[in-house]
């Protein structure tokens, strides 16, 4: 680029910073809060989609994972200690994922979306994680920026 004089050379130059600068704000703003992220210590589900999630549960998963989610022989236990060791580093959509796609053992995939994030709300609610205002999504996607952490501790 050819400039007329030093004039338009420091006019083109604060141009840039200023334009660099604003980039940089927008990209702040938004890194920010994905840096913070979500966990299911928020609120992530209702209470109404969890008693939803309870039902679901108990036709088709309570069988192997037992009523009181402990889990028997090759069915792993679903609360307390044995969930937050495998789930604490992990994310929901993650978590949702895994039971789309390996539950119930039988017939993996078969129940609607809605019934599967309702069964991970139940999860959720069971293992003493706070109920929202809103339902879970259903999308793995929107899910997967939302840990389990408790914010500000390392479990």
């Amino acid at each position: 680029m050819l400039y007329d004089g030093v004039d338009d050379m420091a006019k083109h130059w604060k141009l840039k910073s200023a334009i660099l600068g604003l980039g940089a704000g927008v990209i702040g703003a938004i890194a920010v809060p994905m840096a913070q992220g979500r966990t299911a210590w928020d609120g992530v589900y209702s209470e109404a989609q969890a008693g939803r999630g309870k039902a679901a549960y108990e036709a088709q998963c309570a069988f192997c994972h037992q009523s009181d989610l402990r889990g028997q022989g090759f069915a792993p236990g679903l609360i307390e200690d044995t969930f937050t060791s495998r789930w604490q580093d992990s994310n929901l959509g993650d978590l949702l994922t895994i039971v789309k796609a390996t539950m119930p053992q039988d017939k993996p995939t078969s129940l609607t979306d809605d019934e599967y994030a309702a069964i991970v709300a139940y999860l959720l609610q069971a293992n003493r994680y706070p109920a929202g205002q809103q339902d879970l999504r259903a999308d793995p996607a929107d899910l997967k920026a939302v840990g389990f952490k408790r914010p500000g501790t390392q479990k």
